[in-house]
């Protein structure tokens, strides 16, 4: 939509082919409801929060950068607010409010839509020449494909762009999830399930413990693993088998202030079990898994604790450590990683290099960065880039 916007404006004729009943499927469904629909930083911020390729959108995103997008909407009529984070919401708090904008743009661009599911890029002389869709066949000089990853395929997004692209001559890095929740080995995290850390310190370490990534905030336990914004960020690092997720339960406290907290809790609780003399230090659910990893009774007495076993406790909440057994399912991941490969195309202008009137937009390029509204910015500046890039040949 804002690619169609952007050339219309230009004064391309342009026709948007959308292969769902209804417009914007996915954007009604990002930031759970309420769209997040960029970050409210610097060009250089949003690069350090992609760790994919960024270097390839320099260019896109300076042509298009996040004051423009929100400037953009504003002028729409969907005004936008900044949150924690610099997260970029509608004032609303409801995604429709950026698809109607988008829409209302659109019409005044004087934009066509209709219903089609693209089947085939037509080429003549090595140049696009037209699409072939389900119920039609349209003449054209070129195409940007927007069809979006492999994430959340019931909203539209099956792959189709990465097949068009790769009958044309395109790699295609193989697609996986990227913002995806992580499964776990054992019974902990299931235990805990339900259970959500606000201020959790997470480090992820591969199988020589050498530190991948590094964040702060939110994690949940779940019935397969763990999940979360900070859980999503460092799926987009896991590297290899074996990796762990090394969590610090206490990060406003260093060992010998939390060591002295838990000799007071022991000291108020000296005649209380322990299952029940950690209620002030730990969430209920968690108080079993600890103890069953410290290989400490429940019902033991707390004023029983040996000072090794305060120690080894201190030790536990400092680096509570899960080993992750893999990745959640592509189709529940927030963003696709992976796509048409970025060597391949013109990062100015997101034109194909093997294709002329070929143009690429969005998460079918890869491209992918961390939560906050930098996945849609990404896709803004792409659209952005191609739309002011198209000429009639």
């Amino acid at each position: 939509m804002f690619a169609a916007i952007t050339a219309a404006q230009r004064g391309q004729r342009v026709l948007l082919l959308e292969r769902n009943d209804r417009l914007g499927k996915k954007l009604l469904i990002t930031g759970k409801g309420r769209c997040n629909v960029t970050n409210n930083c610097a060009v250089d911020e949003v690069l350090k929060n992609t760790p994919r390729n960024g270097r390839f959108l320099y260019s896109a995103l300076n042509a298009c950068p996040p004051e423009k997008v929100i400037k953009f909407f504003a002028t729409a009529g969907c005004g936008l607010k900044t949150e924690r984070g610099n997260r970029v919401f509608p004032v609303s708090d409801r995604s429709q409010s950026v698809l109607e904008a988008l829409q209302k743009e659109m019409r005044r661009s004087g934009v066509e839509i209709r219903t089609d599911r693209v089947r085939e890029i037509l080429t003549n002389d090595g140049g696009v020449s037209g699409v072939r869709g389900q119920n039609a066949t349209y003449s054209c000089s070129w195409v940007i494909l927007a069809t979006g990853g492999l994430s959340y395929p019931t909203t539209g997004s099956t792959g189709d762009g990465y097949a068009m692209a790769e009958a044309l001559g395109h790699t295609i890095i193989p697609a996986q999830g990227s913002l995806v929740p992580l499964e776990t080995e054992g019974s902990d995290a299931p235990d805990m399930q339900g259970l959500s850390l606000r201020n959790a310190d997470v480090k992820l370490v591969d199988v020589k413990g050498k530190k991948l990534f590094t964040d702060f905030g939110e994690l949940l336990f779940t019935h397969f693993g763990v999940s979360g914004p900070t859980v999503l960020s460092a799926s987009a690092h896991l590297k290899g088998e074996n990796c762990r997720l090394v969590i610090d339960l206490k990060p406003s406290l260093d060992e010998s202030k939390l060591d002295a907290r838990i000799l007071r809790d022991l000291e108020r609780y000296k005649n209380r079990s322990m299952e029940n003399a950690l209620t002030d230090l730990l969430p209920r659910s968690m108080i079993p898994v600890v103890l069953r990893r410290l290989e400490i009774d429940p019902a033991m007495q707390a004023n029983s604790l040996t000072r090794q076993q305060r120690r080894s406790l201190v030790e536990l909440l400092k680096a509570f450590s899960l080993t992750i057994t893999g990745k959640r399912p592509v189709a529940e991941a927030i963003i696709t990683s992976g796509g048409v490969k970025v060597g391949e195309i013109d990062p100015k202008t997101m034109q194909s290099k093997k294709v002329p009137g070929l143009y690429f937009a969005g998460e079918i390029i890869d491209c992918d960065a961390y939560t906050g509204g930098f996945n849609l910015q990404i896709a803004w500046s792409t659209a952005y880039a191609a739309g002011m890039a198209v000429e009639q040949r």
